[in-house]
């Protein structure tokens, strides 16, 4: 069904300004699988339903804007993963993409291991039952509270980042009659193609120890003179949103080289490497992210290639997916408030969140796609700007989009591929409460993290 459309700003591609956009699609009411969680379809009346219940039901049940989480997808992507690297390598899921309860459990029966970078991310994990040994600690300045938890526990790694921690985590763990398992994190020199507030392996940058000047040989020669740590390998992550493999292979060449220099001068082949995480997914059409098949591959190729030309016995390889797991299994769901013509330039769509759930659009100039869910629609398309309710210029969801000209207020509208760094990166920005967590599976929808309230905001505000 559809609407009388209303006046709008451009809608055909020969007049349309400058942007982020490309043409029109051909079919406004399609939902590109590339984009949408797995579950994720058009019912016989033109809503869209997750796991098969209608996005009209899941707001009036639990309002919006919210997070809805398809439990079927995440699960299958992390047995992928798992299933793709096999016995003889290990899968971290990378917590800082999206971490609660839940998801620890869920991770746990699937399989995977735990990648934290907080006190607060390993208090959730512990909580939910994730065994310790199956937690990695990242951080590059971990407080020693933190630190000594790690130890205490008995987390199966932690990553150290600085000179200074590996005195530090060396001191803890004796401390407490432990000796504690650690990789070094070194940064390589390659220049990830992606945003350079998420590209890590160059020099220039807050993490790791640079391999130029000899700096992560010599850690490499600390740790392995004091009785605290066991040194089991080198960690290196070259950034995020990466869909090229040759930034991993270089990588790859640089950490076996260090390995080979630690053999010859050491006499000690460490057993393991952690290539890190950051592969990309699909947030708009043309994006064309690998397959979890295609990615273990073309590591193990590298790894095994780059070994035995070092003499070396291939390292146990570990692999972060954060983004790449759960990215893909959830929308946003949002009411439309108000739609604002601007002839000759777009239409401006105003919705009930904004910046406050979604940041990475201000932040990183993040690209997403969005449709209309709450019916189809036959009217042209119009070029759009989805943007939030805050009072900021910049509170941008979608840059540049095309919905259907007869949106109107009171429509929802959903943005896809929103599981990763929306919810973990939320903030009460104009004292917006954050949106709750919904998971759905098999026609079930349950809360996994509520939302907040104006109670939760005063509970806080002591003055």
């Amino acid at each position: 069904m559809s609407r009388s459309a209303h006046p709008a700003g451009p809608r055909h591609a020969d007049v349309l300004p400058e942007g982020h956009y490309s043409a029109p699609p051909a079919d406004l009411n399609a939902l590109d699988p590339k984009v949408w969680a797995s579950t994720v379809t058009r019912n016989a009346r033109g809503v869209v339903t997750v796991g098969g219940i209608g996005v009209d039901a899941l707001a009036e049940e639990f309002g919006t804007p919210a997070y809805f989480l398809d439990e079927t997808d995440f699960r299958a992507r992390c047995r992928a993963w798992a299933a793709a690297f096999g016995k003889d390598a290990d899968v971290f899921y990378a917590g800082k993409a999206f971490l609660s309860r839940a998801i620890v459990r869920w991770l746990h029966e699937e399989g995977l291991n735990l990648d934290v970078c907080s006190g607060g991310e390993l208090a959730t994990a512990l909580s939910a039952g994730m065994p310790a040994d199956r937690i990695a600690f990242h951080g590059n300045n971990k407080s020693e509270e933190e630190i000594r938890t790690a130890v205490e526990v008995g987390v199966g790694r932690i990553v150290l980042d600085s000179f200074q921690e590996i005195v530090r985590v060396a001191h803890v763990a004796q401390s407490l009659g432990k000796r504690q398992r650690v990789q070094i994190r070194v940064t390589v020199g390659v220049e990830a193609h992606t945003h350079e507030f998420i590209a890590t392996a160059h020099e220039d940058q807050k993490f790791g120890i640079a391999l130029a000047g000899g700096q992560a040989a010599e850690a490499v020669r600390r740790a392995l003179k004091l009785d605290g740590l066991e040194l089991i390998g080198i960690h290196s992550h070259i950034g995020s949103q990466i869909f090229d493999m040759a930034g991993f292979e270089v990588s790859a060449r640089r950490v076996v080289q260090l390995l080979a220099e630690v053999r010859d001068e050491h006499g000690v082949e460490l057993p393991e490497i952690d290539l890190g995480g950051g592969l990309g997914i699909a947030y708009t059409s043309e994006d064309d992210p690998r397959e979890p098949h295609e990615i273990a591959k073309a590591l193990s190729e590298i790894v095994t290639r780059e070994c035995e030309a070092a003499g070396l016995a291939t390292p146990r390889i570990s692999v972060e997916p954060g983004r790449a797991i759960v990215g893909p299994t959830a929308f946003t769901l949002y009411r439309v408030g108000t739609v604002k013509p601007l002839e000759g330039l777009r239409t401006y769509v105003s919705v009930d969140g904004g910046m406050s759930d979604n940041i990475r659009t201000a932040l990183y100039d993040a690209e997403y796609s969005v449709s209309l869910v709450s019916r189809t629609s036959d009217a042209e398309p119009m070029l759009s700007r989805v943007v939030g309710k805050h009072c900021e210029s910049g509170d941008v969801v979608v840059r540049d989009a095309f919905l259907p000209s007869d949106l109107a207020p009171g429509d929802l509208v959903a943005v896809p591929a929103t599981g990763a760094y929306c919810r973990s990166m939320a903030s009460n920005y104009n004292h917006a409460l954050r949106p709750p967590v919904v998971a759905v599976r098999d026609g079930e929808a349950r809360v996994i993290v509520r939302r907040e309230t104006e109670e939760d905001l005063l509970r806080l505000d002591v003055g």
